[in-house]
């Protein structure tokens, strides 16, 4: 049986949302995480991490290590994008730049993942609002689909003030309560009716 374009753009997507994981979710990696989903097809899915930052590394330390002049860009924190290609940077951010392989995000974003975006940034000529990460959190076809029937991630639509304006560290909480959903109250297990 063939397979019709219009079957797979009629296939729901999380493109566009946040991803939060549930308390006990199974995996340490993942633990509190706020993923901002970007790709989500029959194909697979890819998100960026926006939940955490790494320790011993800010934007002008990796510029430094691309030969970019840091120009105009703040010294700001870099993101643990997730587990996948921990070295492969991703820009996400406001959809009023785009490069040569930028990508439009459901929800008013876009994702770049080459240097000019650095560069742009760096001259204060890139886009109004971004975030910088490292790796990225990416799902098999269908593997997504799997974890979601489980116990384990919650899904809420992407807001541009928690992924621009709230600390990292408070991203999970906040998407959360934007949702209507009062952390202390959820459970680690799943239970029977």
């Amino acid at each position: 049986m063939a397979v019709l374009l219009s079957d797979i753009e009629d296939e729901p997507s999380l493109a566009g949302e946040l991803l939060l994981a549930m308390p006990g979710i199974g995996d340490p990696r993942f633990a509190h995480a706020v993923i901002a989903m970007c790709v989500h097809s029959s194909g697979g899915a890819l998100g960026i991490g926006i939940g955490s930052t790494l320790p011993r590394l800010t934007l002008h330390g990796l510029l430094g290590q691309l030969d970019i002049d840091p120009g105009v860009a703040p010294d700001c924190a870099i993101h643990h994008g997730g587990p996948v290609e921990q070295q492969r940077g991703f820009v996400l951010h406001s959809s009023d730049w785009a490069g040569d392989d930028t990508i439009d995000v459901p929800g008013g974003l876009a994702l770049t993942t080459t240097l000019d975006v650095l560069r742009a940034i760096a001259e204060g000529q890139g886009p109004e609002r971004w975030l910088v990460a490292l790796g990225y959190a990416g799902w098999g076809a269908h593997q997504l689909d799997g974890e979601l029937a489980r116990h384990g991630w919650f899904t809420t639509p992407l807001s541009e003030s928690i992924i621009f304006d709230a600390a990292p560290a408070n991203r999970w909480a906040k998407a959360y309560a934007a949702a209507g959903v009062d952390v202390r109250l959820l459970a680690c297990t799943t239970g029977n009716a």
